[in-house]
């Protein structure tokens, strides 16, 4: 079970993880193979960070993620933490990418 912010548990599902990665990989030079590599990942993670009480947090899963696209491809990256992180302004969004240059 994946439990959201509000509290609420639904089925691990990872499809709608690979929606996500699709949209934040949109025009990258990301091969598919990379792709069903880093859905394994996730998928390997989640088992672990779940093996004892069937649960992982939602905000774990969004790390793992990030984790990975970090290392593939910078826009990506970006892409995907402006939504999972909820930017409440430019300014932070900003100071995202001013940590990638880093």
């Amino acid at each position: 079970m994946v439990v959201k912010r509000s509290g609420i548990r639904e089925t691990f599902d990872l499809t709608k993880i690979s929606r996500g990665l699709e949209r934040s990989l949109e025009k990258r030079p990301v091969s598919a193979e990379t792709v069903t590599e880093i859905l394994t990942h996730i998928e390997d993670q989640a088992y672990m960070i779940g093996k004892s009480t069937h649960e992982v947090m939602a905000a774990e899963l969004g790390e793992i993620v990030l984790e990975k696209l970090y290392a593939i491809d910078n826009v990506a990256y970006i892409r995907f933490a402006s939504v999972y992180r909820k930017y409440a302004d430019v300014q932070e969004f900003i100071d995202e990418i001013k940590k990638l240059k880093h």
